[in-house]
């Protein structure tokens, strides 16, 4: 086996997404698998460029995972994106200091893989992707929902014709964040300031642009409700401060061919359902459920006759009359799947369509979002291009 290395520099290591997803659970697991098989007896290998500000938390991610806490650390971005060695530039910092990365680092003729959203404003993020292209440089956007199970078990189900003409899309995410005054919230306190590029729209509406653009067909209309449930939440040191972002977002989108998304997210909801995301799909010859693992269906000729009655107690089980889809395949963590599949774009130029265009589309729907619950109005979301 010839072996070829890849050097990726990782910006936003020491946030949660960043370590447990991408480092540990995508490229650290590359190399326990022995590295990435290009075929024909190459393996390519990742090498993390941990960066960022906190050197003590860098280090200590390094030595914890067998990384050299001296060369595969650096607090000096500006080094990095200079040293010819490095091949990707990888960011999962917070959203409003990831744009100025990413042109520092596509003007450095870096290869690009980020978060998203990509900026904090679709003027931001189209700038973005041209770019790219003007760079003549690999991009790519994470958009893991549909490398995961649950939504690839639905996609199984679209390709095979299970749903004959489909009809609508109801979506519920969500959970409830604690305010931090009597137990630590599960999120960071930025999430919560619209002045750091926080709120559910802008956090969640671009993973539901690729979910319905992948799985069903591109948005063309978006009339949402945005709202700050919780007005007051503590920070990190325990003190209060006010919520000026969104914390829970209601919209309704068409999409080509008549489809229509309704979505429901939510930081100030209590879970009663089976996992934390849920997409139920409903067509002319069946319906399914799919979260992020798990995916049940009720087909036309199984679908039972309820008859309305409110005087009576129901005495149909119906969550009973649906049935699992299986497996039928080992299915690998949604992150590392995409992260296999962009190297791969790197390495052997293979086909690649998550691209910063594509996440330029998540931040337009989000923008649209905010836009549309100001004005109290369905807005339509145009088709972009460079």
């Amino acid at each position: 086996m010839t072996r070829k290395t890849v050097r990726i520099a990782m910006n936003g290591v020491t946030g949660r997404m960043g370590y447990r997803q991408h480092l540990v659970r995508s490229l650290l697991a590359i190399r326990e698998q022995g590295g990435l098989d290009l075929g024909e007896g190459h393996v390519l290998w990742p090498e993390p460029l941990l960066v960022g500000r906190r050197e003590h938390a860098l280090k200590e991610i390094a030595e914890r995972h067998g990384l050299d806490p001296v060369a595969d650390v650096s607090t000096d971005l500006d080094a990095v994106l200079a040293d010819d060695g490095v091949d990707i530039y990888f960011d999962a910092q917070v959203t409003a200091a990831r744009e100025e990365a990413i042109k520092k680092a596509l003007a450095a003729g870096k290869h690009i893989y980020t978060e998203k959203p990509t900026a904090t404003g679709l003027e931001g993020a189209l700038e973005l992707a041209r770019l790219a292209e003007a760079a003549g440089v690999k991009h790519g956007v994470v958009q893991d929902k549909i490398f995961l199970p649950g939504l690839l078990k639905l996609k199984r189900l679209i390709d095979g014709g299970f749903f004959g003409r489909i009809l609508s899309v109801r979506g519920e995410f969500g959970y409830w964040v604690f305010e931090g005054d009597w137990q630590t919230a599960q999120r960071p306190s930025w999430n919560y300031r619209a002045e750091d590029g926080g709120g559910i729209v802008s956090d969640m509406f671009p993973h539901w642009e690729y979910v319905l653009h992948e799985l069903f067909g591109p948005v063309r209309t978006v009339q949402a409700q945005a709202a700050t449930h919780i007005p007051t939440r503590w920070d990190e040191r325990g003190k209060p401060y006010e919520a000026t972002a969104d914390d829970s977002a209601y919209g309704v989108f068409q999409l080509d061919g008549g489809v229509i998304a309704q979505i429901n997210s939510s930081w100030a909801v209590r879970v009663n359902r089976d996992e934390l995301v849920e997409f139920q799909v409903d067509g002319t010859e069946g319906s399914a459920v799919a979260g992020l693992r798990n995916c049940r269906v009720q087909h036309r000729a199984h679908t039972p006759k309820p008859v309305w009655n409110p005087d009576l107690p129901a005495t149909e089980a119906f969550r009973d009359q649906w049935q699992q889809v299986p497996d039928n395949e080992e299915f690998d963590n949604g992150f590392k799947a995409q992260w296999e599949l962009f190297l791969r774009h790197v390495a052997l130029d293979e086909p690649w369509h998550w691209d910063l265009l594509a996440g330029a589309r998540g931040v337009q729907l989000a923008e649209l979002g905010l836009k549309s619950s100001a004005e109290g109005r369905r807005l339509d979301v145009p088709e972009l291009s460079l």
